[in-house]
């Protein structure tokens, strides 16, 4: 197995992480100060690692501190959200077996979990909850983090990917009331709720007849600018002795649009082509292999779309801003002003565009966008 200096696809650790020091402190001193925080931005641009850091350097430098990592992305249950909170939050703050055991045993009063384990890692540890009883008194499960926090001199930190797959449940509005009304009242365990559909996660945070409608602190995590990819990329490309100018690093992030996924894995391709210093045109030669790797996926998300949705993302790909002009409507064959306002909230509901700034529309992802406009719309 090769180890090439850049890493994507998964959360990044130590000299794999660029940047985001503003973000990382922005995070640290909410954590500390007890606030809740809120982070939305586009999936793969960096969320997961960047909780990750700025959680791992807390718990570094203070003892009593303690970071729990909830992943919701296969959660569509109420059962088992409970399950894997209570879970995590065991596995957090317990060292051995027994700690874990004795912990359930003290906290969960009104019922002793079903633990299973693997004798070879903890991390196998899991519990199986009655889910009837549960679900008629979950205050013991919904206050875990505040009572072990209170009883061990913690402060607890949990930290909620995809929180917005809450929607998923049967009943998201039931269950959001539930947990707005256990944790707004913890003083020693706070909540970092953190997702990529925006506009799913506005419905729940920024709308007033919402049950966590200013819960916290809300954060929008930007793109690392480009002036850091330059340093970052020649940085990797040199600790395996090879070379690439300011210029080419420069490059690669531009044709990326610094979406953080898309420059690590184009340097990746880039590096892989390298022997000594990099040529110009293996730049070109690392995203034609790029687009040709995701091909099939683009084909079948374009052909998933309307007529219409792909006429409107036509319009993008060629700069056209006035989306509901007669002039764009008749030349792109989008029907009527209203149809381009139905047409633009389905794509930013798929999370094919977003609209960041009102009235600024972006295709989330710039190498399907290139893909678009030098690859679909000209073969059409």
């Amino acid at each position: 197995m090769i180890n090439t200096p850049f890493i994507f696809g998964r959360i990044t650790y130590g000299i794999d992480f660029t940047d985001r020091e503003n973000d990382i402190q922005h995070l640290k001193q909410n954590f500390l100060a007890g606030t809740n925080t809120i982070l939305i931005s586009p999936r793969r641009w960096g969320k997961s690692s960047l909780v990750k850091k700025a959680g791992d350097e807390l718990e570094a430098s203070n003892k009593n501190i303690r970071v729990v990592h909830i992943d919701m992305f296969n959660i569509r249950t109420e059962e088992d959200f409970y399950k894997e909170f209570s879970e995590n939050i065991f596995k957090a703050v317990s060292g051995k077996l027994d700690d874990l055991i004795a912990n359930s045993k003290k906290f969960l009063k009104q019922w002793v979990p079903k633990i299973t384990f693997s004798p070879e890692a903890q991390q196998e540890i899991s519990f199986g909850l009655n889910w009837s009883d549960v679900k008629k008194q979950p205050d013991e499960i919904l206050n875990l983090p505040e009572e072990i926090a209170k009883d061990k001199g913690y402060r607890i930190i949990i930290c909620i990917d995809e929180f917005q797959n809450i929607g998923f449940f049967s009943d998201p509005l039931a269950l959001q009331k539930k947990l707005r009304s256990h944790w707004q009242k913890h003083q020693q365990a706070s909540y970092c709720l953190y997702g990529s559909k925006r506009h799913m996660l506005m419905e729940v945070f920024a709308s007033a007849s919402m049950p966590f409608y200013k819960f916290g602190d809300l954060m929008f995590l930007d793109k690392i600018p480009e002036h850091y990819w330059k340093v970052f990329i020649q940085k990797r490309f040199r600790s395996t002795g090879k070379k690439i100018t300011k210029k080419q690093a420069g490059q690669i992030a531009y044709i990326a649009k610094n979406h953080p996924h898309y420059v690590q894995q184009l340097s990746q391709l880039c590096w892989f082509r390298t022997n000594d210093v990099l040529q110009d045109n293996i730049i070109d030669e690392a995203l034609e292999s790029l687009i040709l790797q995701l091909n099939l996926l683009f084909q079948s998300i374009t052909e998933s779309l309307s007529t219409t949705q792909v006429n409107f993302l036509n319009a993008l790909v060629n700069g056209v801003k006035q989306y509901s002009s007669k002039e764009t409507i008749g030349k792109y064959n989008l029907g009527t002003s209203s149809n381009v306002i139905r047409i633009k909230k389905a794509l930013i509901n798929k999370e094919i565009i977003d609209e960041r700034i009102p009235g600024q529309l972006d295709i989330l992802d710039p190498i399907y966008e290139i893909w678009l406009r030098d690859y679909y719309f000209i073969s059409g």
